[in-house]
């Protein structure tokens, strides 16, 4: 923020709490080992359908990519935009998108900044960023103009470092706190993250001051929360699927979904 960087003092003014979350998102956290993200996805995908559009939020260009091929091959309309698609392939990658041609859409969230898409029902953060203000942007995509969204997030030991402000942020948004958060959170004391203050860390020295965190009555996040694991025995969260923390389970037996490629199953260029 410039009048931080350059004003001694200064006034921060803004209509509601800056980073929060809106209540119209239900917010859901899985523990996903790396492994078991594309069973995981599809049998989400599987369970919601894709009667709305779907928001997929990966960290790299190979990612988007490769997960979108995956998602036609297994006859779901996806396409993908990243920094390295030129800008027609963009642009036709959003109207295919918007129009409902392709609703699911696989993107880097560079290449997602700034768009402001209607209907997005469902927000998957495939990849969790490592900054919590860039959950927040993301899962922002849905839930708009006073509509309701869903926002899934694929969690491992990965993600320790946002584990904090994670729980800090759905207890804000009185959303459920899985157990298994909690019980990382507990594992140590330096995995704070970066603050949604924008200091480095948690009351470090480097923190920076800012007027967005200094409210005259700060007490802090509250709202309370309930303990469901959703790792480990027992069933999963989608549709009776098996747990997610576990492995296997998944195996192929997806793929019937209604939607196939014109062009045979490795044709990804029939969706653009």
């Amino acid at each position: 923020m410039l009048a931080r960087d350059f004003l001694k003092d200064y006034i921060f003014l803004s209509v509601g709490r800056v980073g929060s979350t809106s209540e119209n998102i239900t917010q859901k956290v899985e523990y996903v080992e790396d492994h078991d993200k594309r069973s995981v996805l599809l049998d989400i995908l599987h369970t919601h359908g894709t009667t709305g559009l779907t928001l997929i939020f990966v960290e790299t260009k190979r990612m988007a990519d490769s997960l979108s091929d995956f998602l036609i091959n297994q006859r779901f309309p996806a396409t993908a935009i990243h920094g390295d698609r030129t800008q027609r392939e963009r642009e036709r990658a959003l109207e295919f998108f918007r129009n409902g041609r392709c609703p699911i859409l696989v993107a880097t969230a560079v290449a997602a900044r700034g768009l402001d898409i209607p209907n997005v029902t469902h927000v998957i953060n495939y990849d969790l960023p490592t900054d919590i203000d860039d959950y927040v942007h993301r899962i922002g995509r849905t839930g708009r103009a006073g509509n309701t969204g869903i926002a899934t997030a694929f969690f491992n030991r990965g993600n320790r470092g946002v584990v904090r402000d994670l729980i800090d942020l759905l207890k804000e948004a009185h959303q459920e706190v899985p157990s298994f958060l909690e019980s990382i959170a507990r594992e140590g004391s330096g995995y704070g993250g970066r603050g949604r203050g924008g200091g480095r860390g948690r009351g470090g020295s480097n923190a920076t001051r800012d007027m967005r965190r200094l409210p005259p009555s700060s007490g802090g996040f509250g709202g309370g929360f309930s303990s469901t694991p959703s790792y480990g025995g027992g069933g999963g969260s989608y549709g009776g699927a098996p747990s997610y923390g576990g492995g296997g389970g998944y195996g192929g037996g997806y793929g019937g979904g209604s939607y196939g490629n014109p062009s045979g199953a490795g044709g990804p260029s029939s969706w653009w």
